[in-house]
């Protein structure tokens, strides 16, 4: 019997990027909560994992020489992933490069930068008293979001999927359109918007996106929980 694919996971958008793609590639796994609101992502066995201590990591037992083959960052996840289970991820050279260019573009532009436009509007106002010092980072990350939304609707004006035929470049980008954290509108972006319920619409990204729920704090909130979480999350310090 196949060993499952070990999931080191917590639910936030870069780690249901991997919960997407093995619920769509049927592959058997098992999810290993990383608490970074407490700081298991600083603990050494996940670091042996993980050498830079962000999650998501896997570790697949059955590698491709039959040996355990641990693995890092999400793009290179994705990769594996589709190589393994031969979905997802085209083998034809010029499909598979309009495949990782967008790929590429989420891992590099639209996770960062939405990253950051949620930092700003959801987590700092809590970590800074004087938000006039927080002001011009959401005005950046927020514009720069904004302008990465549009590529995504320009692209998708034409075609149902990022690089033609769902793929997991668009496993990568769905997690990111988070607009009401983002301080974004859809109604800009209709054929964003139709994308994102294309995909949203699909079980497997449904399952996907559901895995560990009922294990997230709510970092944004207030109280003495949520503010030591943030100061281990954000500080970069494992909890004392």
């Amino acid at each position: 019997m196949t060993r499952p694919i070990e999931l080191w996971y917590w639910p936030t958008p870069n780690g249901w990027k991997i919960s997407i793609a093995l619920e769509e590639m049927g592959l058997h796994y098992e999810m290993k909560p990383v608490n970074i609101g407490i700081g298991d992502q600083f603990k050494p066995e996940f670091q042996a994992i993980s050498p830079n201590g962000r999650m998501p990591a896997i570790v697949d037992p059955d590698g491709p020489d039959g040996q355990p083959l641990s693995l890092f960052e999400s793009g290179a996840i994705l990769q594996y992933l589709g190589n393994k289970s031969g979905r997802f991820y085209p083998t034809d050279v010029r499909k598979r490069a309009e495949v990782d260019q967008w790929l590429f573009w989420q891992v590099s532009g639209l996770g960062p930068m939405a990253g950051q436009t949620h930092h700003f509007r959801q987590y700092a106002p809590a970590l800074i008293k004087d938000q006039r010092q927080i002001a011009y980072g959401v005005r950046r990350y927020t514009d720069e979001t904004h302008r990465l939304y549009g590529v995504m609707d320009r692209r998708l004006a034409d075609r149902e999927y990022l690089a033609g035929d769902y793929s997991i470049a668009d496993m990568a980008a769905w997690p990111w359109i988070l607009p009401e954290h983002q301080g974004q509108s859809l109604a800009e972006f209709p054929n964003l918007k139709a994308w994102m319920d294309r995909v949203g619409s699909r079980p497997a990204v449904i399952a996907g996106r559901a895995v560990g729920d009922h294990l997230r704090a709510n970092l944004a909130a207030s109280g003495k929980a949520a503010e030591e979480a943030r100061k281990v999350l954000f500080g970069q310090r494992a909890k004392s």
